[in-house]
């Protein structure tokens, strides 16, 4: 992997930050988290991920001391928070009708698959408004976002439990019907096996008396031959039916 990635992050540099926040900060955005210098807080936080992406664009918010706000790419004001936990709002309602529209169980799949990684960043998301709320109690925005992310996690609970839940279903009806469907097969397999037991006997004894050779029986009344070949051949058939059936019980 190259050492130069497309998401690498700084914080802008006309940001009159404490310099223990750059200091803190490497070359790529890690985890979520709060940094806490005095007054002043710094939220980095990530965008919501999108699907098979592995590297996480991160986001910066900086509380300053007298209480404003700040971002690198929302703007400025408590609302550059809310802008940001509303596109994971929004990323959840895309997926939320998915699943309502999914029919089948890879669409079920394809909607867990979105859903991880951003069920993922929504927990951690929650973890560090609660931290922000503890060391804020006063902010009556810190409150707002803490609840909203709250809200977004148990929505994302709630699609990934309900979404589960339905794949489960339709894999266990599929199993269900391909168990019917190999069921109507093993009894119409035994049905056509009763059947050729029924007439392999006959079927034998007139294949070898339709040969030219002489036995005998040409010479003997023809009505009375033909219906006691048919009649030995039927009634071994019979007994020959009876065999296979005890033998398929076992």
């Amino acid at each position: 992997m190259s050492s130069h990635s497309k998401y690498d992050v700084k914080l802008p540099a006309a940001w009159a930050v404490p310099d223990e926040f750059r200091n803190r900060l490497g070359k790529h955005v890690g985890r979520q988290r709060m940094m806490c210098v005095d007054d002043q807080v710094l939220l980095v936080l990530h965008a919501p991920p999108l699907p098979d992406e592995d590297e996480r664009r991160g986001r910066f918010f900086w509380r300053k001391s007298d209480g404003t706000w700040v971002s690198d790419q929302l703007g400025q004001g408590p609302g550059a928070v809310v802008k940001h936990l509303n596109e994971y709002d929004q990323r959840l309602g895309v997926l939320e009708k998915m699943e309502d529209e999914a029919k089948h169980a890879e669409d079920h799949y394809v909607i867990l698959e979105s859903l991880s990684p951003l069920h993922r960043a929504i927990h951690n998301m929650h973890s560090v408004m609660q931290d922000l709320r503890k060391r804020h109690p006063e902010a009556r925005e810190v409150i707002n976002m803490r609840d909203q992310a709250y809200d977004l996690e148990r929505m994302a609970e709630l699609l990934a439990t309900g979404t589960k839940n339905s794949l489960d279903y339709k894999i266990a009806r599929s199993a269900e019907e391909q168990a019917a469907a190999s069921d109507r097969m093993a009894v119409a397999s035994h049905r056509l096996n009763m059947l050729v037991a029924f007439f392999f006997p006959l079927a034998t004894i007139t294949t070898v008396f339709g040969m030219e050779i002489r036995s005998g029986l040409e010479k003997m009344p023809q009505p009375h031959t033909f219906v006691a070949v048919i009649g030995i051949g039927l009634l071994m058939g019979f007994f020959l039916m009876l065999f296979v059936r005890f033998r398929n019980s076992k």
